[in-house]
């Protein structure tokens, strides 16, 4: 599916995330994201209201099928916007289409086809339930078994559930017969959650993890004044935990992004990192820490195992 221990790229940011993104700046992003070797990507119909999908679908074309794999999403479905689109989500310059929360069967076979037909694609590598929160019962009942009979026919590679909790990750494990699971920031070097009882589950089932939001939101990429947390400002208390993890980095003279990216993927029960980049020079440079030496004296320091 993936290959151990690689990068995923992640589509939000050139959907808009945060601030606008060009269609240059995206193409230019997704090339030097192929440059550096990295063949998966990550979309949703969320990012951007399907601008994401439509980019990585647009990069995408006419490349040989079988050299690259491609993630989407079903849960939010893509209607015409009846007022101001702009900001939701915090997406920008996004065309004039709003998100219905939609877990039935009929719900995810919509979204997914409209996603196909973004990315210009007849089958999905892994198709994901994305933010199941409020909707577990229909999610569980409807998206579901209807992913697994895609998945039996073969119009779906894998089937998973992408998500920000490790709790909730853990519900449909248990209960799912399921390829893979993203999990966003619930391990990383400020949140090690998901290590506690959802990884060991996943390990038992033979379920892949990709790693998402491995600098959570930010923070761990520069821990300046101002950084998001969990998509929002960070607290006094987590900026402080940040800085104090960077200067630990920098005694080694590692850069605290590049510390974040490998402590995922350090974990044996984690298959890949999922990065998300708006520019070509933040994709290679997340690509180059996969590469940079790093100490086990900076892992006990951390308080980590070498």
């Amino acid at each position: 599916m993936i290959p151990h221990g690689s990068l995923v790229f992640g589509g939000a940011p050139i959907g808009g995330l945060y601030a606008p993104v060009s269609d240059e700046a995206a193409a230019a992003t997704l090339q030097a994201a192929w440059d550096a070797g990295i063949r998966a990507f990550d979309t949703a119909p969320h990012y951007g209201v399907g601008v994401s999908e439509q980019r990585i679908g647009d990069f995408l074309a006419g490349r040989t099928r079988a050299e690259f794999v491609v993630s989407t999403k079903v849960g939010r479905r893509l209607v015409p916007a009846t007022g101001p689109v702009d900001g939701a989500d915090e997406f920008y310059d996004t065309p004039a289409l709003s998100r219905v929360r939609d877990y039935s069967a009929d719900g995810a076979l919509r979204s997914l086809e409209d996603s196909l037909r973004r990315l210009r694609l007849d089958r999905a590598d892994i198709v994901l339930i994305h933010d199941p929160d409020e909707h577990m019962a229909e999610a569980l009942d409807g998206a579901y078994p209807a992913l697994a009979r895609l998945r039996a026919e073969g119009t779906v590679g894998a089937i998973g559930v992408g998500v920000n909790s490790a709790s909730l990750a853990e519900w449909f494990v248990a209960r799912c017969d399921l390829d893979c699971v993203l999990v966003a920031g619930r391990y990383t070097l400020l949140d090690d959650s998901a290590a506690r009882s959802l990884f060991p589950l996943c390990r038992s089932r033979g379920v892949a993890v990709l790693a998402a939001g491995v600098f959570n939101s930010g923070i761990l990429a520069d821990p300046a004044d101002g950084a998001r947390y969990d998509y929002a400002p960070a607290a006094p208390g987590i900026l402080a935990r940040a800085r104090r993890i960077a200067e630990v980095c920098a005694r080694y003279d590692v850069p605290v992004a590049a510390a974040a990216l490998r402590h995922v993927l350090r974990h044996p029960a984690v298959t890949a990192a999922v990065v998300g980049a708006r520019s070509a020079d933040e994709i290679r440079t997340d690509a180059g820490y996969l590469g940079l030496p790093v100490p086990d004296a900076l892992w006990a320091d951390l308080g980590l195992e070498p």
